[in-house]
């Protein structure tokens, strides 16, 4: 299925880093490192402090068309974060890059070699970590079983296993090339987003840049309430789904209809899906129920996703909803396919987070349809959910290092809201530019990946020259792809809240045929909710 195959792969794009002090953002990686070991003599113990690491297979892996030869290995960090390390032998040039996990992880992804766009670009060594436990259900990323009993296993997911592996990766990348990384890097897309704004938070000397991608920073509110809002408001008293995915292409075809001229070109994509202020109930069916139409109670659903939960007393329970123009991605993730066996990836997902990793290990716990809708119930979720959390609003450390932060979200994302990372941004950065944050906002995105008319983006290049370069990024080009793989569209990605306006000659699909403008009135992204005291909570760290 197109969301999960997402979830469970585009989400794990992240770099990392720890154990030793980078150096000056002034110094980058400038000339090739030849290894002073060999890789098979990487198999042993290293005695981090706080992180025992055992390399248990290293060989090296003849160079493809694609990748160069490598040294690849395994290994783990006490007591069982499991983590593939590949270091180039003949291109390494410094640049260390640690991948973020998707969904509860649970596996191993084999970390990807990164195109930099600077000299030396297959200089990087890359890393990926399970995050410390193995899943088991199907779809691999959505199983919490791990953590019914095993607090060390949720230490491990909750905070600790980007950090360790990055320690013990410097540890490996010294003894294999004679010196450490001179640039870390983090990126990661969901939880892998959350991840990389922890390290920021929690761990400000580990990496020089992180890039985070639609983070599920408010882990707690986003698993246990919204993720189980969108299992609940879809199901039938008889467990079936109200709306169905065949409903779904008529519902989006009417919001373009509606709205797609409001950003002033009509090209199949909402720029910024607020200004739509779609009303479902256009759709209502006057004479058969067919998929062009929604039956009452279907526009009383979309009404709901499109709205975020609350308590009877309308309290936000979460920061967002969904964003007219994302219906299409609705298949799979919140409606149920044969795919899936019937069932939701969000409720799966909540399901196994209310059941497993939600609560304190012996406390009550809840599952799908039993979970209130109340304030008491949501801070019931709070004692966990703030070790998961990355709301810190405190970054000062990793600013004060030269650190550099980019965000980004897809608007049409079906599984986190871009509401709660636009709240996040203009919280931390009180609605004003910063020297070492940015925020992009990616029109038509799905969740990390896949979309309508933009289905890919990666700014991963722009933060290397921003760290490396100076070079502050003002601007990343979404491409969009066919099922082919043909690219047809690119589109300019101006730092939040400005945002692309067509020059008026040429080609929509073409990135060189958009300049910048500024949004059309003040942004006011800060929103009040019941989680208004999570920002100030700060979370556990491992030494």
């Amino acid at each position: 299925m197109r969301t999960v195959r997402i979830f469970t792969a585009v989400v794990t794009l992240t770099l990392a880093t720890a154990g030793f002090t980078p150096v000056a953002a002034t110094a980058a990686p400038d000339s090739t490192v030849r290894p002073t070991t060999a890789c098979g003599d990487l198999v042993r113990g290293f005695a981090l402090p706080g992180a025992a690491t055992h390399v248990t297979s290293a060989a090296v892996v003849a160079a493809t068309a694609t990748d160069p030869e490598y040294c690849g290995v395994r290994g783990y960090v006490e007591p069982a974060v499991r983590f593939d390390l590949r270091l180039p032998t003949k291109t390494y040039a410094g640049r260390y890059l640690q991948y973020g996990c998707g969904g509860f992880c649970g596996i191993v992804n084999p970390p990807a070699f990164a195109d930099c766009d600077l000299p030396h670009g297959g200089d990087v060594a890359v890393a990926a970590t399970d995050d410390g436990h193995v899943g088991t259900t199907p779809a691999v990323v959505d199983d919490g079983s791990w953590g019914q009993h095993d607090q060390a296993a949720r230490d491990d997911f909750e905070f600790r296993a980007p950090h360790v592996v990055s320690r013990a990766s410097k540890a490996i990348i010294q003894a294999f090339y004679g010196a450490p990384p001179k640039k870390s890097y983090f990126t990661g897309c969901s939880d892998g987003g959350r991840e990389g704004l922890l390290l920021a938070q929690r761990y400000p000397a580990d990496f020089d840049g992180i890039v985070a991608g639609a983070p599920a920073g408010y882990w707690g509110p986003l698993l246990g309430v919204y993720q189980t809002w969108l299992a609940r408001v879809n199901n039938a008293a008889d467990g079936s789904p109200v709306l169905t995915a065949a409903k779904l292409p008529a519902l989006h075809a009417a919001v373009l209809a509606a709205c797609d001229r409001l950003d002033g070109l009509t090209d199949g994509q909402l720029d910024d899906p607020r200004a739509c202020h779609f009303d479902p109930a256009k759709l209502t069916c006057t004479g058969p129920d067919t998929p062009a139409c929604l039956t009452p109670a279907q526009v009383g659903v979309v009404r709901k996703l499109y709205a975020p939960p609350t308590d009877a007393h309308g309290t936000l329970l979460y920061p967002g909803g969904q964003q007219p123009g994302s219906e299409l991605s609705w298949a799979g993730w919140i409606i149920g396919v044969p795919e899936t066996g019937g069932v939701s990836f969000a409720r799966s997902l909540a399901d196994n987070y209310l059941k497993y990793l939600g609560y304190p290990i012996g406390a009550p716990a809840s599952k799908v349809d039993d979970f209130a809708f109340t304030k008491r119930e949501f801070d019931r979720l709070t004692p966990v959910g703030v070790r998961y959390d990355a709301m810190s609003l405190d970054l000062s450390a990793f600013q004060r290092r030269g650190g550099k932060l980019v965000l980004w979200h897809g608007w049409a994302d079906e599984a986190i809201p871009p509401a709660g990372t636009l709240d996040y941004y203009q919280r931390l950065t009180r609605g004003h530019a910063q020297d070492f944050a940015r925020l992009f906002m990616v029109p038509s995105l799905y969740h990390c990946g896949g979309g309508t008319t933009l289905t890919e983006f990666d700014p991963l290049k722009e933060l290397v020259a921003w760290v490396e370069r100076g070079t502050t990024p003002t601007k990343v080009t979404a491409t969009g792809r066919d099922a082919a793989g043909n690219v047809t569209r690119t589109r300019p990605v101006f730092t939040y809240p400005q945002r692309a306006v067509y020059d008026g000659s040429g080609s929509v699909d073409d990135a060189a045929n958009f300049r910048p403008a500024p949004p059309a009135s003040p942004v006011r992204d800060v929103v009040d909710w019941a989680g208004n005291g999570l920002y100030a909570i700060p979370g556990p760290v491992a030494r």
